[in-house]
């Protein structure tokens, strides 16, 4: 299982499996938050397999679902609250990791500079640079329910 960390509370994996998930839960992950959409790949487990793996070793789980290139600012917002709502440190999963890391980057601009955003992100072995004015849009705007 390659794991990838980003902050103290956060790290991102590729995909994982039901056994994978014990692993995590023995490493002190608390919250697993799944990227990726079932049926992506013939051999990936159903997102209702890994929640049901989740609850079993006492792991919260969020479905946050993200076709690549498609990533919108409600799943941005979404994967925010569950990065706050979280119980301890988090795992968060794609196919690559990729997705996961780009969702953290887009929902960390509000509070970290995109150079700080970017170098963090490289440090875990994602190069997120073709983010950055998606990264600086954000960082110079609030989401659009602020008031």
């Amino acid at each position: 299982m390659k794991i990838a960390k980003l902050t103290d509370n956060l790290s991102v994996a590729p995909q994982l499996s039901p056994e994978d998930l014990q692993q995590a839960a023995a490493a002190g992950f608390r919250s697993i938050i799944n990227n990726r959409p079932d049926g992506e790949a013939p051999d990936q487990p159903s997102s209702d397999t890994l929640a049901a793996a989740a609850h079993r070793l006492g792991l919260a789980y969020r479905h946050i679902p993200v076709i690549p290139g498609q990533m919108s600012p409600e799943q941005v917002e979404a994967f925010k609250e569950a990065l706050a709502a979280g119980t301890g440190p988090t795992l968060a999963l794609c196919r690559t990791g990729t997705r996961s890391a780009s969702l953290w980057a887009l929902a960390s601009a509000r509070h970290l500079a995109p150079d700080v955003i970017l170098r963090m992100a490289a440090d875990a072995g994602y190069d997120l640079d073709a983010l950055r004015p998606r990264i600086e849009a954000a960082s110079r705007n609030p989401p659009p329910d602020a008031g």
